[in-house]
């Protein structure tokens, strides 16, 4: 049977004539007849995997809670839930679009709809539409404010990946991406922009910096070799010292934000809490981690970024 796929010569090493035996999976029989690659789209928005929902999500329960004193309201809690699957979905579908050619050059990420060619580009971008429409119009249910401050979550959304080309910590972008949310979330509630929510804001980049960091030290050696940059090959040995600042910088400006909104002592004892267990990652870094261990690292942090949240809530229950 002749090679179905344009680019199995550079998958094999095979000519684009060489009969070789194709097996297709039952996804992509089903995908076949019903005209829609149904299992390529759940794998390209990751719907599998909802870590980064929950670390771009738990900064704006943050900026919720702290701007109403402890009691959002259940509407806004939905909206901002809603918005956090959708603007991360958006987010990873703009990363695998810019970043096709290098997944297929790191292990990791070969088998990925578009790096592995199982996806046309089109459906992509047509799943990308439908996504980012359902998120513009969450924003007519939240104050005019947020509606000006919405274009530069996406614009952030859409810089990162290409930040990889040019900035020796990408890290620092996605930061900023990550916590734009909790501005949009205060102004949500506040209609206006005081100053904890610019201690959480930077409190939530300085954490994605640090999760983040961690995050790419599985794709350290691919990484170094076709060229893409990251925090993990930038700071080398002093990784560990890097991932440390970050997160002490977070820990300080979550205590600000917390004392300027006059919340409770059991605040407190959960970012005194999160610092040790902090210390104990930090601890872990000076040694080599292998890629599955830095994942396990990684993933941990929605439980440290979860324990804050209790905190924040209980502080104002005292």
């Amino acid at each position: 049977m002749p090679c179905r796929h344009n680019r199995c010569d550079k998958l094999t090493g095979l000519g684009p004539y060489a009969k070789v035996p194709v097996m297709t999976p039952p996804s992509a029989s089903l995908a076949a007849s019903s005209g829609v690659p149904w299992a390529a789209l759940i794998r390209l928005i990751r719907l599998r995997n909802q870590t980064g929902t929950a670390l771009l999500l738990i900064p704006t329960l943050w900026s919720l809670v702290l701007a109403t004193h402890g009691l959002p309201a259940l509407r806004l809690i939905a909206i901002f839930v809603a918005g956090s699957f959708l603007m991360r979905s958006a987010g990873v579908i703009l990363n695998d679009l810019a970043d096709q050619s290098f997944d297929r050059e790191v292990a990791r990420t070969k088998v990925r709809p578009l790096a592995s060619g199982e996806l046309p580009r089109s459906f992509a971008w047509a799943l990308l539409s439908i996504i980012l429409l359902a998120a513009a119009t969450l924003l007519f249910f939240l104050h005019p404010l947020v509606m000006w401050l919405a274009p530069v979550a996406l614009c952030l959304a859409a810089l990162y990946p290409f930040s990889k080309r040019w900035i020796p910590v990408p890290q620092a972008v996605l930061g900023l991406a990550f916590g734009w949310g909790t501005v949009m979330a205060w102004a949500a509630v506040q209609a206006r922009l005081d100053l904890p929510v610019w201690c959480l804001f930077a409190a939530a980049a300085a954490w994605a910096v640090a999760y983040d960091t961690i995050y790419a030290l599985q794709d350290r050696e691919d990484d170094g070799r076709i060229g893409v940059k990251s925090a993990a090959l930038f700071f080398g040995s002093l990784t560990w010292l890097a991932v440390g600042a970050a997160l002490c910088t977070m820990l300080v400006l979550l205590g600000a934000a917390g004392w300027m909104t006059k919340i409770g002592w059991p605040y407190y004892a959960a970012l005194l809490s999160v610092g040790l267990f902090f210390a104990v990652q930090i601890a872990e870094l000076r040694r080599p981690v292998d890629p599955h261990r830095a994942f396990a690292l990684f993933r941990a942090h929605v439980w440290a970024g979860a324990l804050i949240l209790g905190g924040m809530v209980a502080g104002f229950l005292v």
